[in-house]
């Protein structure tokens, strides 16, 4: 794994200002968070350098206000629910650069945590503008990225800033990139890859990479209906891309090329209406009538990738193997999910599951909290999926 300085190498910071970093695009609900889940996570690193005496200046962006100050999408209005996570006050500075901002950090002491305004208030920050990277290393006199999830964007408090003071990987940052360097990037094999939704459209880079880098690439969700039809299989009235099936083929031929085994269903649960709970029938692939839609994977099929998963040791899930939201048409989601979970559990399988609908299904299936690791970033976990580089990741590099 590549070299990244964390915490533990940052030294003696009392007194010091340092800049972190942190996701708090959370969502409201009649003005208050209503799922706290990115502040949480970003507590080890704040209450750490807290503790040891740091001045923590809390930098993050709310919504997408386009380089201009927006009263509704100001940072102030998630102060209570980072005060309620963290459990004392926190200061709010409504200015992230300039004199302001440095007024309203001179009356903070060591130990004292404030909220700086929203970074995309502020033209520069969007574009990296070197002139707003220089201003909030004038602020600052250490740097922490713990916000993973904006780290695909190369903007001025991710990747900018950190050319310009001593930069650290924050604890949740440093555990991702632990976790990712254990999913695809120094992996244990034989393993598996999940990945399910709607479209292949929006995943063909990343079942491109992952051919070449997974033995086991078990394919659900609508996008299966694609391969299907690649295979020759009448998928009926199912969503299917049928514009993207020599994409299909030629994903098929890679895989082949690198040794990868394809997962596809071969038993589907059908309906003629997408709706809770409709009639449904439990068929073989080749069996679904022109009036049906293919909605889930079948109990069969289940089976047998539970069983691919028992012969596994490391596993990537992105995306539901059907359409989870109607019931019934979660059972497979479910039922794959508890199974990885249950090998987790007994140590035998490492699983590393992220994407927003990812994190959905399995706070659904009940079984988040047993997976190895389950990334909160949406965007930010694709691209690293697509193999792609993330800026904010690579700024950090020792």
């Amino acid at each position: 794994m590549t070299a990244f300085k964390t915490l533990d190498d940052i030294g003696d910071v009392t007194g010091k200002r340092v800049l972190v970093r942190v996701d708090l695009n959370v969502p409201l609900f009649e003005g208050a968070v209503s799922d706290a889940t990115r502040i949480q996570a970003a507590m080890p690193t704040i209450r750490e350098l807290s503790d040891k005496g740091a001045i923590v200046l809390l930098l993050a962006h709310f919504g997408r206000p386009k380089g201009a100050k927006n009263p509704t999408q100001s940072l102030s209005l998630v102060m209570g629910g980072v005060e309620d996570v963290l459990g004392h006050s926190v200061m709010f500075i409504p200015e992230a650069v300039g004199e302001g901002a440095k007024a309203g950090i001179a009356v903070l002491a060591a130990g004292d945590v404030a909220v700086m305004e929203n970074t995309r208030f502020y033209p520069g920050e969007e574009t990296n503008d070197p002139a707003f990277a220089d201003g909030l290393a004038e602020i600052g006199d250490l740097y922490v990225n713990d916000a993973f999830s904006a780290a695909h964007r190369a903007h001025g408090s991710t990747e900018g800033i950190a050319h310009r003071l001593p930069a650290y990987a924050g604890r949740a940052m440093e555990a991702e990139l632990k976790a990712l360097d254990a999913a695809l990037g120094n992996p244990v094999h034989p393993v598996a890859a999940v990945v399910g939704g709607a479209k292949v459209s929006s995943k063909i880079d990343v079942l491109r990479n992952l051919v070449s880098k997974v033995d086991h690439l078990i394919i659900g969700g609508g996008m299966a209906n694609t391969f299907l039809a690649a295979r020759g299989v009448d998928v009926g009235k199912s969503l299917c891309e049928h514009n993207l099936v020599d994409t299909a083929n030629a994903i098929f031929d890679a895989a082949d090329a690198a040794g990868c085994t394809i997962h596809l269903p071969y038993d589907v649960v059908v309906s003629k209406e997408f709706a809770p709970n409709p009639p449904t029938r439990t068929v073989n692939v080749h069996e679904v009538a022109a009036d049906e839609m293919i909605l889930d994977v079948g109990p069969a099929a289940v089976e047998a990738l539970a069983d691919v998963l028992k012969n596994c040791r490391t596993l990537v899930w992105n995306g539901p193997l059907g359409a989870f939201e109607t019931p019934p048409f979660d059972t497979a989601t479910v039922a794959l999910a508890k199974t990885a979970a249950a090998l987790t559990r007994e140590g035998s399988l490492i699983s590393v599951a992220g994407g927003g609908d990812t994190v959905a299904a399995l706070n659904h299936a009940g079984v988040a909290g047993d997976f190895t690791f389950v990334s909160t970033a949406g965007g930010a976990f694709l691209e690293w999926m697509e193999g792609k580089a993330l800026p904010g990741v690579d700024a950090l590099k020792a």
